[in-house]
Formats: structure tokens, C-alpha cells, sequence
């Protein structure tokens, strides 16, 4: 029979982040955790937050980690320009969209940058991806693209401009793709004078 720490060993291997929380459904003490992480066998990442220190982590690992503190949010905006490769773009906070009624989350790591979404919109174009073993929640290149014109006051017009560009030039999605995100997202009369400058 495997021990408490074999099984948490194997487990952070397994699912790239492991959660202080999980481990009690799995008849795991919690305190398995410290002490791997005093031995030096666990990196500490966040609060409640532990990795193997084998692991082979991504560039996109502050996603798996944000999306393992904020399961319900959708990465979206910045970082997730950043996920598709769309704009230069590198933001130091995850953008992570939650719903406009749920609380806001309280995560001392990674840094968080909080967009609030209408319900119905959160359940349009995204997508789920696999990162460093955790189920990560994206906007779609084209939603992302529309979502950078709807916040262009947050985030800054050059950088919508720069994303519809990128994403044209690059074949990210289609331009019909485009449109539905942003008839659905109301910025088509928004979008319309730049699509048609760069087309």
C-alpha cells in the first residue's frame, strides 16, 4: 500500500497543482502537504497551492494555477491573447473573467486582474484546454478579439487594434467567427471601421 505522501506525490505529478483541499475526499490528511514541503519535496506555490518539483511546467502555468484557486473563472482579455499567441502582449496578472454576481475571489498567487461577465455570456465561444494537467477555461481567439473591444477602456484601444490585426493576419479564426462574438457582445459599429482599415 502506497503511503499518505506517495499517493500526494504522485498525485502533484499527476495534476500539475495540487490543492490543500482535495486531499480530505481522498482520505489524505492535509498536513501530508507541509511536511513534503519541509522535506523539500513540494514547491509551495500559492496558499493551499503545491506542485511537484519534477514537474514540467509551461508558460502557461499561472493559467493552471489561477484556474485551480478560481475554477468557475474563464481566463480571458490579455492573458488569453497571450494563450492563442495573438498581439505581443505579456501581461504580469491572469485576467480571468468571473460572473458579475459571483464573489470576488481572494488569492494572494498569481496576481489576478478580475473582469465581471453577464451570465449568458460567459457560456459563448470558450474553449477547455489541458495545462499542466488542470482544465483551464479560454475565451476564443475570436471572442477574445471582440472581448478587447468591449473593455477598450480597461485595456487600451492600441491593444484591441493590435489583437484585431494579429488575428487577421495570423488566420487565428474566421472573420464570420468574428462577427457573431461581436454581435453577441454588441461592438460591431466599434469594430466595423478597423476591420474594414485592415482589410
Amino acid at each position: 500500500m502506497p503511503t499518505h505522501a506517495q499517493k500526494v506525490l504522485r498525485l502533484a505529478r499527476q495534476r500539475g497543482v495540487l490543492r490543500a483541499r482535495e486531499l480530505p475526499a481522498l482520505g489524505i490528511p492535509r498536513v501530508t502537504l507541509t511536511r513534503l514541503h519541509r522535506a523539500g519535496l513540494l514547491e509551495r506555490v500559492g496558499r493551499g497551492l503545491y506542485r511537484s518539483l519534477d514537474a514540467d511546467v509551461s508558460e502557461h502555468h499561472t493559467l493552471a494555477e489561477a484556474s485551480k484557486r478560481v475554477p468557475h473563472g474563464v481566463v480571458c482579455l490579455i492573458s488569453a491573447l497571450r494563450f492563442h499567441g495573438i498581439g505581443t502582449q505579456a501581461p504580469f496578472e491572469v485576467w480571468l473573467a468571473i460572473d458579475r454576481r459571483a464573489r470576488k475571489p481572494k488569492v494572494d498567487y498569481p496576481p489576478l486582474r478580475i473582469v465581471r461577465f453577464a451570465h449568458m455570456d460567459r457560456r459563448h465561444a470558450i474553449a477547455v484546454y489541458l495545462v499542466d494537467g488542470v482544465k483551464v477555461r479560454v475565451t476564443s481567439p475570436a471572442r477574445t478579439v471582440a472581448e478587447c473591444f468591449r473593455y477598450r477602456n480597461k485595456i487600451g484601444i492600441d491593444v484591441a487594434i493590435e489583437a484585431l490585426r494579429d488575428y487577421r493576419s495570423t488566420r487565428k479564426g474566421s472573420t464570420d467567427e468574428l462577427w457573431k462574438a461581436a454581435e453577441l457582445l454588441r461592438v460591431k459599429a466599434v469594430m466595423r471601421p478597423y476591420l474594414e482599415a485592415i482589410s
